[in-house]
């Protein structure tokens, strides 16, 4: 009797064991398809959020290429055959020109009265911006040796692209010519830019009003200056290009690098101005802006912007301090560079090299 109990209890736990083994095992099917259905969930959920970024980033692309395409519709487009077919970008560098003239409007080649190689680096992460002194002595090809400047007299933007390229070993295809009223235009568009004046730096920005004032029709003492007044001043358009011109306090070292600081100065305000004041902004400069990029590369210069705000903001000049001397050659007045020294640092600040 007592066996049979012992068999019938033991036949019962094995019978309990099955049953407990099978619902087990259909928990954990159950577990593993709700878990399935689960991760298809998340896939899915994945796939269409990553679908509305696409569908996002694609309309934002296509807003942007269309702004940007009105925007570069109201420039001068100028093709430069010999350069069409050569890239933008060179070894991780965009170097573009920047020829300031002294024209009133825009396409009248005037006198390059600054030039500034803009190099934008991934390699270095800077926007570099390299003053190159007017009075420089180069070799200007299909001529004689001559000041900088002279190569844009003789043959526009393609022959001073050619000069510096030969001259500097930089390689530049690209170059934005502005003139007088583009120039203005910029720095009222941003609201005008806070730098520090001298006494004697205002009693010059009045002087070289009068000049604007009559080319462009306005009444005399239009936008004069306190001359009792210097430190930390407000400029507007035409007080900010007044300033630029000024080569007789520092020689045309001094007048550069008030140059670049009103870029410097404009630059930093430049990303506010387009998102609160881009229309006016577009319309004042483009239309006195000339240049032989293409609206493609435009765009591609427009999707840069984002990653160019965290680029370092670099300034400087050449010839370097020590690398060149003053000499007289031909009676003219000029600069004798020692070319090697500026190419090694040009090659170090452009290129990381």
């Amino acid at each position: 009797m007592r066996k049979n109990t012992e068999k019938e209890m033991r036949r019962r736990e094995s019978e309990g064991e099955r049953e407990y083994d099978y619902v087990g095992v259909r928990e954990n099917g159950r577990e593993a398809r709700e878990d399935s259905r689960g991760k298809k969930r998340r896939k899915h959920g994945l796939r269409r959020f990553l679908t509305v970024i696409l569908v996002l980033l694609a309309l934002w692309l296509a807003g942007l290429y269309i702004l940007v395409g009105k925007a570069y519709e109201k420039l001068n487009y100028v093709q430069i055959p010999s350069m069409a077919n050569l890239p933008m970008e060179k070894d991780g560098v965009v170097n573009i020109l920047l020829v300031g003239n002294d024209s009133r409007e825009a396409g009248d080649d005037g006198r390059s009265d600054a030039m500034i190689l803009i190099s934008i680096s991934s390699r270095t992460k800077t926007v570099h911006m390299t003053s190159l002194l007017r009075d420089i002595y180069v070799d200007i090809p299909g001529h004689d040796g001559n000041r900088l400047n002279a190569a844009y007299s003789f043959g526009g933007a393609e022959l001073l692209l050619e000069t510096v390229e030969k001259n500097f070993d930089i390689p530049v295809t690209r170059y934005v010519q502005v003139n007088f009223e583009a120039f203005a235009s910029l720095v009222d568009a941003v609201g005008g830019v806070e730098l520090e004046l001298t006494a004697e730096e205002i009693e010059y920005v009045n002087g070289y009003l009068v000049e604007y004032n009559i080319l462009t029709n306005r009444p005399q003492g239009t936008d004069n200056m306190d001359t009792s007044v210097s430190g930390l001043v407000h400029l507007n358009g035409p007080q900010a290009l007044a300033y630029c011109r000024n080569r007789y306090l520092g020689t045309d070292f001094g007048r550069t690098e008030r140059q670049r600081k009103v870029l410097t100065a404009v630059i930093k305000k430049l990303p506010l101005a387009l998102a609160t004041n881009g229309r006016e902004l577009i319309n004042r400069l483009m239309p006195n802006l000339t240049t032989n990029l293409t609206r493609q590369e435009a765009f591609r210069l427009s999707l840069m912007a984002g990653r160019l705000l965290s680029y370092q903001l670099a300034a400087d000049k050449i010839p370097q301090p020590g690398t060149y001397s003053d000499a007289t050659i031909r009676k003219m007045a000029v600069l004798e560079v020692d070319f090697e020294a500026n190419k090694r640092y040009l090659r170090e600040k452009i290129y990381g090299e």
